[in-house]
């Protein structure tokens, strides 16, 4: 077990998000279930502490504004609280450069002296009930400072001192592991070289935080077709759509304890380098099918064709997850984490009637792509969420870009970090 600091900088509403729905986040992967974290967040011109907390289980759930800032999030659990206390006490260990020792990147403390400080000092304060600032906060919540630059301003007279402490102390210094050029995926299916397929193949080492015992995929293609709506006894071209998979994710803690996510492989690879190429693509194509996946569950779309759509759907995911045992003991054991006292004969029917809630109640289309600027991945969120489900929340989205990459040089197996070159 690791002792960390997770400093939530100028933003209490993080600080608060982070203690109210028992998940943190991180910048880097540093992290681990079972370290021990003390949160801060920052008032004025100092950093409090005022919870500690164990770190649980990854996950994808990220409820923060500035959610794409954090590449890591996790669980937690066994969450204490104490009066705030003033941060900086870990001066009296760490000297001037404190705040680059010991919250820079929430690296692990490893000095005992610093532990002790920090330990005694939460002992000393602790209460029963979170405690709540003041509503005035000295800087605003759009300021959210970076978390790798915590308090540079307060350690810091200029840029050379802040080399020189680079250069000086080891522990503040990224250790790469190799060198790696970016390639292009072939396409997206590819049977060597395809997105899709290395995608598949590797669905849990790329996506860590889904956990392969708290999730379930369906990788299989064209076996969900949406119903599609039709006019005079015919069906409307453009209006069928078919997810290229679909990630079941179940977390017992949450009031909808199954996500749906439909998920869709896109890919530019070799053929389409162009700029004008990829952006007519992506608003042609991309974007359109993505919204056929929103509507088709949306309230937009008829009662009676959307009820028709999930009814058929879920009959084929029930059967998928018959002819494969380890996938049906799966999700058996979901049902019963949520209801011990289950009967046998009652597990099928309580499966299809979750899995009909998660349809009309917690749905999010979930696209993998080779290239995705910032922007557009902000344009096509706001255009998914524009749909809404029967219970009035959103449609979700999340974007991922993955990117292959051949190695140049190995150094140093034992390093968590890696070059790219584009």
């Amino acid at each position: 077990m690791d002792i960390r600091i997770s400093h939530c900088s100028t933003s209490l509403e993080n600080y608060y998000i982070c203690i109210e729905e028992k998940v943190d986040g991180f910048t880097n992967r540093g992290p681990n279930p079972g370290d021990l974290v003390y949160l801060v967040v920052k008032i004025g011109k100092t950093s409090y502490c005022g919870a500690r907390f164990i770190l649980d289980e990854i996950t994808d759930y990220k409820p923060w504004p500035d959610a794409e800032r954090y590449v890591h999030a996790l669980t937690i659990k066994e969450i204490e609280l104490c009066e705030p206390f003033d941060i900086s006490i870990l001066a009296e260990v760490g000297g001037k450069y404190w705040a680059v020792k010991y919250i820079q990147g929430a690296k692990p403390i490893r000095e005992e002296k610093a532990i002790s400080i920090l330990n005694e000092t939460f002992q000393k304060n602790i209460i029963d009930e979170l405690y709540r600032f003041p509503n005035e906060q000295s800087e605003s919540e759009s300021d959210i400072e970076v978390e790798d630059q915590i308090n540079e301003d307060e350690i810091f007279e200029d840029e050379k001192e802040a080399q020189k402490l680079v250069n000086e102390v080891p522990d503040v210094r990224i250790d790469i592991m190799g060198t790696f050029q970016t390639i292009h995926f072939a396409n997206e299916t590819d049977k060597i070289r395809g997105l899709e397929i290395l995608v598949n193949n590797n669905f849990y080492s790329l996506f860590p935080h889904f956990s392969e015992s708290k999730t379930l995929l369906i990788p299989e293609n064209r076996i969900f077709k949406t119903k599609g709506i039709k006019k005079d006894g015919r069906d409307i071209q453009g209006i069928r759509s078919i997810p290229d998979g679909l990630l079941f994710v179940f977390n017992k803690n949450q009031k909808k304890p199954i996500q749906i996510n439909l998920i869709e492989y896109e890919c530019y690879g070799e053929k389409k380098t162009r700029g004008t190429d990829k952006s007519n693509y992506l608003n042609t194509t991309i974007i359109p099918q993505l919204m056929r996946f929103a509507s088709a569950f949306s309230i937009i779309t008829d009662e009676n064709t959307r009820r028709a759509t999930i009814e058929k759907w879920v009959d084929k995911i029930i059967d998928y997850i018959n002819s494969n045992e380890e996938l049906s003991n799966k999700i058996i054991g979901w049902i019963r984490e949520l209801n011990p006292k289950i009967k046998e004969r009652s597990i099928e029917r309580e499966i299809e009637k979750i899995l009909i809630d998660a349809f009309k109640t917690n749905l999010r289309v979930l696209l993998v792509i080779d290239e995705l600027s910032t922007e557009q991945k902000s344009t096509i969120q706001n255009v998914i969420s524009s749909f809404k489900l029967e219970n009035g929340d959103n449609i979700q989205f999340v974007g991922y870009v993955v990117r292959l990459v051949q190695s140049i040089s190995i150094t140093d197996h034992t390093a968590q970090y890696a070059l790219t070159v584009q």
